[in-house]
Parts: C-alpha cells; sequence; structure tokens
C-alpha cells in the first residue's frame, strides 16, 4: 500500500482551502454571530458558539475547494488564479474533490451536535455550497447564489439556538444574502474582462456602469434590515452607533473603487470584513449593556 503523500501535499491543500487567506471565513463568520447573538439575547450556548466557528472554518475551506475545481480550466488563464493548486497540477481535481468531502463531513459531524431541524437544514447548506461554484455559467447572479449559501448559518443558528426560526432570523438571512451580493460584486469587477472573454457572469457584467451605484444601495439595505431587527429586539443605542458607523465603510468602499481599479476593488471587497466585524462588536457590547427580548 502506498501511502499519500501528506507532507508534500498539505501547503496545496492549505492554498486550495484558503486557510492562508481567511477573509472568507470572516465573512461567513460575521453573519452567523449575529444570528447567535439575536437568537440567544446575548451570549449564546457556548457548544453553539463552538459548533458554529468551527463549522464557518469547514465550510468555507470546503466550498473554495468545490470551487477551484469547478473552475480548474479556467484559474490558469487568470493572473490572480495561476498559481492555485488545481491550475499548476499541484493537486488533482479528485484530490480537491475529496479534501472538499472530508471537510464536509467534519462540518456535518458538528451539526449532529444540536438538533432535528438543524441537521434538515443542513442537507439544504450542503446543496448550497455544492452548486454555487457552476452558477457563473448559467446566470448573471452567481453572487446570489453565493449569499444563499453563506447566509444560510443564520437560519441554522437560530434554529440550533432555540429550535426555530423566527421573523428576525429570516430578516438577518435576507440582509447576510443582500451584503454578500454587494461584497462579491466589487470582488467580481477585478475579473470582469476575463469573466466576459470567456462567457463567465457576474453581477458586475450585469450591472454595468451603474455597479457601485447599486453596490451602494445594496449595502444600505443591509443596514435597514438590522436596524428593523434592532427595533424588533429593542436593542439599544450601541447597536444602533454600529450601523450608523457602518456607513463609513460603505463611503469608503464606494470612493477607492471609483476607477474601477482590480486592486482598489479587491480591497472594498476586503474591507467587508471591518464591517461585518463593526456591527458584531456593536451587537454584543449593545446586549451586554442592555439585556432584552431576543424576539
Amino acid at each position: 500500500m502506498i501511502a499519500y503523500p501528506i507532507r508534500s501535499k498539505l501547503p496545496h491543500i492549505i492554498s486550495l482551502t484558503r486557510l492562508n487567506r481567511p477573509i472568507g471565513i470572516y465573512l461567513l463568520l460575521w453573519p452567523t454571530l449575529w444570528a447567535l447573538w439575536f437568537a440567544a439575547g446575548g451570549i449564546p450556548d457556548i457548544d453553539n458558539l463552538f459548533i458554529f466557528v468551527f463549522g464557518t472554518i469547514l465550510t468555507r475551506s470546503a466550498g473554495c475547494a468545490i470551487n477551484d475545481y469547478a473552475d480548474r480550466d479556467l484559474d490558469a488563464h487568470v493572473e490572480r488564479t495561476s498559481q492555485r493548486p488545481l491550475a499548476t497540477g499541484a493537486l488533482s481535481g479528485r484530490e480537491a474533490l475529496a479534501v472538499a468531502a472530508i471537510l464536509m463531513i467534519l462540518a456535518f459531524v458538528l451539526v449532529l451536535f444540536t438538533n432535528r431541524l438543524t441537521i434538515m437544514m443542513s442537507f439544504v447548506a450542503l446543496f448550497l455550497a455544492t452548486i454555487y461554484p457552476f452558477t457563473k455559467r448559467i446566470t448573471y447572479w452567481p453572487q446570489a447564489f453565493l449569499g444563499l449559501a453563506f447566509a444560510f448559518a443564520v437560519p441554522m443558528a437560530f434554529a440550533a439556538q432555540i429550535n426555530s426560526v423566527p421573523t428576525i432570523g429570516w430578516l438577518i438571512f435576507l440582509a447576510a444574502v443582500i451584503w454578500a451580493i454587494a461584497y462579491d460584486t466589487l470582488y467580481a469587477i477585478a475579473d470582469r474582462e476575463f469573466d466576459i472573454k470567456m462567457g463567465m457572469k457576474s453581477t458586475a457584467i450585469l450591472f454595468g456602469n451603474k455597479e457601485l451605484k447599486v453596490v451602494v444601495g445594496l449595502q444600505l439595505c443591509v443596514l435597514a434590515l438590522l436596524f428593523s431587527v434592532g427595533q424588533l429586539t429593542h436593542r439599544g443605542a450601541m447597536f444602533n452607533i454600529g450601523l450608523v458607523l457602518s456607513i463609513s465603510f460603505i463611503v469608503y468602499q464606494n470612493w477607492i473603487c471609483q476607477e474601477r481599479n482590480p486592486v482598489q476593488c479587491t480591497k472594498a471587497f476586503l474591507n467587508n470584513h471591518y464591517m461585518g466585524m463593526t456591527i458584531f462588536i456593536a451587537l454584543a457590547i449593545d446586549y451586554r449593556m442592555f439585556p432584552g427580548a431576543s424576539s
């Protein structure tokens, strides 16, 4: 029996799963934490916090592996992605699928420690995470599918914490979907010319030269939805201050993207991490200062 050369393959597996570039983990994690705090009315159960933090790492990593498998014939032609493991041949497509499967199984094991509703919802999350990488071949809305895949952790968090998904859970879910469309549109601007050349689709192409205005509008919708959730849950001033501070991130991102420079648009995309973190910190402080009903 020939042993698998895990030591030599490990750096390539880390690159495949983007564990060396955790921005996707952050963008998936912040709405999940918003949901857990709202569902619990403050600090959630420690076991749920552990499950969803590590589940976020596992599922995002698996999603990256599936994405690279879907794009294995395209990445070599793009300077930004030409050094990815499948593009260089450091890993095979079969190895990428194996990594994704192992990570998804580990994530499912974590879900088994929740409840029946959360377990049932995890199959929907798996389906969304699996199909997303292939959607840019058939629709101009792959960012919406990314949003659905990323945001489905929100209703799962409510299900795990309170065994139901109330109205505020679906409002946060909608906010997370819209937020993902906004920030991934910024990311898609960097690849827009290549995507057009290769026949791929994205909201950056669909929105044309109005894409930045659309992104700002979407981001403001996110803040409006979260403000509504705050009102429904009787949140205090700190949460609203966090939402107001988030407007500065929106202004900054729009400003640096005016020239549509790919580097600056990628920088704006990355900046959404700080926007999500600001909202979460404000929410956590608010629940600490003003405990109250969660729904």
